[in-house]
C-alpha cells in the first residue's frame, strides 16, 4: 500500500447505515427541487468550511501530494569516517573489471608551490616513455627497461599481478621486499618509522599509480584503512579527502569508483618518493590506453 492509499482509507468515512442513507437520498432530491431539507435552513456555507464541503476531494488530493513530495525527499548525507571511505573503495575496486591495455599511462598533475604536469607509458614488456618539462613537453622513448616500482623495490608486470591479495599479507610482503632492497635516504638505510612510511607509500601506489589487478588493489585499500588515526577531512573535489598521521599525508579517495584522485605522496616512476610541499597536492590521472605516446 503507497501512501496515497493509505491517506485516502484514513479520510474515507465509515460506511453510512440504511437510514442515513435514505435520509441523505430524500435531503438531494428536495436541493434538486429547491427546497430546504426537513429539520435544515437553506444558507450559504462560508469561509474554510466552504472550501472544504466544496472542495473535498480537491483538498483530499492536495494533502496526497503533501504526503507524497515529503516521502520522496532525500535523507540526510551519512558523514563517514576516514577507514569507512577507504573500506568502500576497496569493494568497489574488488568488483571492478581487470582490464589491460597496450600502454599503462599515468598522468600526474601538482598544484601549488611548483606546479607540474608530467606523464608517463609503460608497456607491460617493460618499455616505456616520458614527457614533462625536460623532455619540453613530447613524450620521449626512454632507454632499457622500466620495471613496475614500489618504493625501492621493482617489479616486473607479472611480479606486480602476484603480490597477496590479503591486506596483512600483503604490507608483510611489502616491508620484506623494502628491507632487502637498495632503498636508504641520504643519512643511510630506513630507520624503522621510515621503513613504515615507505611501505605506506607503497600500498599508495599500488591504489594510485600502479596497474595492480582488482584484488591487490583492494587489499593495498584495506591495508591502509587498518593505519591507526586515518581522518577524514570531508567532502573534496574528486571524492572524500583523509589525512593519515603522523605526518598528515593527505589522499583523495573517489568511493564510487574505487580510485585515489589525488595525493600529498607518491611513488615515481623510478620508485622515488615525493613528496608534494603542503598545501599543494598531486592529481593522479591512470589506466589502460591504447594510443601511443604522444
Amino acid at each position: 500500500m503507497n501512501d496515497l492509499q493509505k491517506l485516502e482509507m484514513l479520510l474515507a468515512p465509515d460506511d453510512p447505515t440504511p437510514a442515513a442513507v435514505a435520509q441523505s437520498r430524500r435531503r438531494l432530491q428536495e436541493r434538486t427541487a429547491g427546497k430546504p431539507a426537513r429539520g435544515l435552513t437553506a444558507r450559504p456555507v462560508r469561509g474554510l468550511r466552504a472550501a472544504w464541503l466544496a472542495g473535498g476531494t480537491g483538498a483530499i488530493a492536495a494533502a496526497a501530494v503533501a504526503v507524497a513530495v515529503f516521502s520522496a525527499a532525500p535523507a540526510p548525507p551519512v558523514v563517514q569516517s576516514g577507514p569507512q571511505v577507504l573500506l568502500a573503495a576497496a569493494t568497489v575496486a574488488e568488483r571492478s573489471p581487470d582490464s589491460t591495455g597496450t600502454y599503462w599511462h599515468v598522468t600526474i598533475t601538482e598544484t601549488g608551490l611548483g606546479a607540474a604536469v608530467t606523464d608517463y607509458w609503460v608497456k607491460p614488456d617493460g618499455h616505456w616513455w616520458f614527457r614533462g618539462v625536460k623532455t619540453g613537453g613530447k613524450a620521449m622513448p626512454m632507454p632499457g627497461s622500466q620495471p613496475f616500482s614500489l618504493v625501492g623495490v621493482h617489479l616486473t608486470y607479472a611480479q606486480l599481478r602476484a603480490l597477496p591479495t590479503d591486506p596483512a599479507a600483503l604490507k608483510a610482503w611489502i616491508a620484506e621486499a623494502e628491507t632487502h632492497s637498495a632503498a636508504r635516504t641520504s643519512g643511510g638505510p630506513f630507520t624503522a618509522a621510515e621503513q613504515d612510511r615507505a611501505t605506506f607509500e607503497s600500498l599508495v601506489s599500488l591504489v594510485s599509480t600502479l596497474p595492480a589487478p582488482p584484488a591487490v588493489r583492494a587489499a593495498a585499500f584495506r591495508a591502509i584503512s587498518e593505519y591507526p588515526g586515518v581522518g577524514t577531512l570531508g567532502a573534496v573535489p574528486g571524492g572524500q579527502g583523509l589525512t593519515i598521521p603522523p605526518d598528515g599525508l593527505r589522499l583523495v579517495v573517489d568511493p564510487a569508483t574505487g580510485r585515489v584522485n589525488a595525493t600529498s605522496v607518491y611513488v615515481t616512476a623510478d620508485g622515488a618518493q615525493y613528496l608534494i610541499v603542503p598545501p599543494g597536492t598531486a592529481r593522479v590521472d591512470a589506466g589502460w590506453t591504447d594510443i601511443p605516446p604522444q
